[in-house]
């Protein structure tokens, strides 16, 4: 598996963004929809403010459903009025960044989670509801069923502060996650 090189930081809209863009979507797919989402922007990513002054029909035309186009347009509005404070988040502990976050539209925990580890570099994130560490934690400790929340919590606690790089190294385990990070 190599070094531990998880890929941290990025600018926290874009992150966010990108999150709500890919959720639920096959890789290629949502790759597809990303570039031509840049395309409307001249391949910057835009600000909250000229996100909102996009045209709903134009964002859908990309390939984002309504949903999408509702949860990153909620996302640019809190953004643009102030009302979350993107770089502020990295002043707060991880419980108050999830609860910030899963005010917007389109943003749950895992998502919250995902922006702990990849944007904000925390490391001691342990995202249970994150169906490839459930399975990589089966695979590591032989487990007959996917281990549920409270098993994943009490096998991760001698990984404490560390159960963020713990995670990623579990990813790394499985095939399907090589590239991640």
């Amino acid at each position: 598996m190599g070094d531990y090189s998880i890929s941290a930081g990025g600018e926290p809209f874009q992150s966010l963004v990108e999150a709500i863009m890919y959720q639920q979507l096959a890789g290629s797919a949502a790759d597809a929809i990303h570039g031509r989402f840049m395309k409307i922007y001249n391949d910057r990513f835009p600000t909250p403010a000229r996100l909102l002054k996009t045209p709903q029909e134009r964002l859908r035309g990309v390939g984002l459903s309504g949903k999408k186009t509702e949860y990153i347009r909620d996302l640019a509005s809190r953004v643009h009025s102030g009302s979350i404070d993107l770089a502020g988040l990295a002043s707060l502990n991880d419980e108050q960044v999830v609860e910030r976050l899963t005010e917007v539209k389109g943003i749950g925990r895992w998502t919250a989670e995902m922006f702990l580890i990849f944007c904000l570099g925390r490391s001691d994130v342990l995202p249970v509801g994150d169906l490839g560490l459930r399975r990589a934690m089966q695979k590591a400790y032989a487990l007959w069923t996917l281990p549920t929340p409270e098993k994943m919590e009490k096998l991760a606690g001698p990984w404490r502060p560390y159960r963020s790089i713990a995670t990623w190294y579990l990813w790394k385990s499985l095939d399907k996650f090589k590239t991640i990070g």
